[in-house]
């Protein structure tokens, strides 16, 4: 007798949720028929795509112009827009196609290969977003390169930056966080059909293999979504441009030019900015909410509590 047999269900599916890789999952189906029917009841899963499919937005240009238009009362500022990246988008088909064996998902974390938000050599951004219906919320955290100092140098914010200074820069850091909203936007996009089709789905985390971006659902948010039937004109934006609708959000931008950090490091450009809906905007609970967002990084976690001690600067952005 096959000691495992001796198993009673429940103990091989908490074995199969440890495991939780649906490629390593779908391989044990073919084991016997009793894996061909435990496999599918798995509850957490962990999805990683491979296969990418790299488009351009269409009319680009005409995209940021509208954009940036949309920040009142800061286009003079603002020279010839720079000309987006393209963004790497997925059919929502193909996550739903792979996992359409599974019938009772709880918890899924899917990993895309790659970033979507391309930018200059040694410049950083990492973003982490919540969704329901629409995007909820956005911290997002960037900086031109790192640089080492002095040990002996206390840690600083860089505070003292000119004007000038601040106009140069604020281009580069309105491009990174409009990024990092179509990036987040665009995973939100992707997981249409399986929100749909998996109704116990109580977490959903999209990653990328780099880490640089997370977008997550929680039990409420998958919930909201479910229950919302999108507008004509906002389901036709979604599939000409491959994602979710951004609404008009409001942001608070902080920003150091040399934010020095206690390990040595320094941060050029620091830049950290929060996004909310501006459809009942409030920003209470933001200094905890971009805290928690870098918790687990060191040096991220320090840069955001270093960034919140800095000037907020505010501005609005219409839907895209």
């Amino acid at each position: 007798m096959d000691v495992f047999d001796g198993l009673p269900d429940p103990i091989v599916i908490d074995i199969l949720n440890k495991v939780s890789d649906v490629k390593t999952l779908l391989r044990c189906t073919s084991l016997s028929k009793r894996f061909n029917l435990l496999v599918p009841q798995s509850e957490t899963l962990i999805l990683r795509l491979n296969h990418v499919d790299t488009t351009t937005e269409p009319d680009s240009s005409n995209i940021f112009q509208s954009l940036f238009k949309s920040f009142h009362g800061l286009l003079s500022l603002f020279s010839k827009p720079t000309k987006p990246v393209p963004t790497t988008t997925l059919s929502p088909n193909i996550p739903s196609k792979i996992l359409s064996r599974f019938i009772r998902i709880k918890n899924l974390d899917v990993e895309l290969p790659g970033g979507d938000v391309k930018v200059e050599k040694e410049a950083i951004v990492k973003w982490k977003a919540e969704f329901g219906k629409t995007l909820k919320s956005c911290v997002v955290l960037a900086f031109h390169s790192t640089s080492t100092v002095s040990s002996s140098s206390p840690p600083s914010s860089g505070e003292g930056e000119s004007d000038v200074e601040f106009v140069n820069g604020l281009k580069t850091r309105v491009v990174w966080t409009i990024s990092a909203l179509m990036a987040a936007s665009s995973r939100h996009y992707l997981m249409n059909e399986v929100v749909k089709e998996h109704t116990e789905i109580e977490s959903l985390v999209i990653r990328d293999k780099e880490g640089q971006g997370k977008a997550i659902m929680g039990s409420a948010g998958l919930r909201e979504y479910r229950k919302t039937e999108a507008r004509e004109e906002d389901k036709e934006r979604v599939e000409r441009n491959r994602r979710s609708v951004v609404p008009s959000v409001k942001m608070s931008m902080r920003h150091a030019p040399s934010l020095k950090l206690k390990n040595g490091i320094c941060l050029e450009s620091a830049t950290l900015v929060i996004v909310r809906p501006s459809e009942e905007y409030s920003d209470v609970g933001d200094d905890e909410m971009a805290t928690e967002a870098f918790a687990g990084d060191c040096i991220y976690g320090e840069a955001v509590v270093a960034l919140l001690k800095c000037k907020k600067n505010h501005l609005e952005m219409n839907s895209f």
